[in-house]
């Protein structure tokens, strides 16, 4: 009786064109997994331009890098991580910033003299012509040519230039389109009063 409703079990599949493996049984490709990373990264409601993230993905292991300006970055990032299918193990070595009166004000002045900036006012959010808010960058493994942040992983963010300020330090990452942009990047981070120095770390995109 057993093996007479096995047979039609697998006759009403044949039917119906077979039947449907449980998500959590089929196995993740290594791209698809990447992208799901990716997206993970994307969908944390605290990511913003004045933090960064970058990870790199191999056999189940996640190695994720980064600033976290938001208090619950660091955190939400490794738990929404976890979550993705294809992922065992997140090495999380992301570096939490520490939060003053005087950064938070170099954030912002460095803020609306970038995307204010009539030369670069094209990468504000809602504007960007390449990347910008509209369409987040990534895909670019080996980020961190020039002065090397994170080599060998793949930057996520909704805004091409992503801001960090550490201790009255200033860092610009992220990717523009051309050298020209890349130096009035820096040259409009260097004219912030209060800053004790600044380091353009952009990457410029050559399809």
């Amino acid at each position: 009786m057993r093996t007479r409703g096995v047979a039609r079990i697998l006759l009403l599949c044949a039917a119906l064109g077979g039947c449907a493996v449980p998500v959590s049984a089929r196995a993740k490709a290594p791209g698809s997994t990447v992208d799901d990373i990716r997206q993970a990264i994307l969908k944390l409601p605290y990511y913003s331009v004045f933090d960064f993230l970058s990870f790199k993905y191999d056999k189940g292991t996640v190695d994720l890098m980064g600033y976290a300006y938001a208090p619950t970055l660091k955190s939400d990032a490794e738990r929404a991580l976890k979550r993705v299918a294809g992922v065992d193990v997140v090495n999380d070595q992301v570096e939490e910033l520490t939060l003053s009166i005087n950064d938070d004000n170099l954030r912002w002045q460095t803020y609306y003299a970038i995307y204010r900036d009539p030369f670069l006012s094209r990468y504000a959010p809602g504007r960007g012509v390449l990347w910008g808010f509209r369409h987040p960058f990534g895909g670019r493994a080996l980020f961190g040519t020039g002065p090397a942040h994170f080599p060998g992983t793949e930057p996520v963010g909704n805004y091409p230039i992503h801001i960090i300020v550490d201790r009255g330090r200033i860092t610009l990452l992220g990717v523009v389109d051309s050298e020209a942009d890349k130096t009035a990047a820096g040259m409009e981070a260097q004219l912030m009063p209060g800053s004790f120095g600044v380091e353009n770390a952009l990457v410029v995109d050559r399809p």
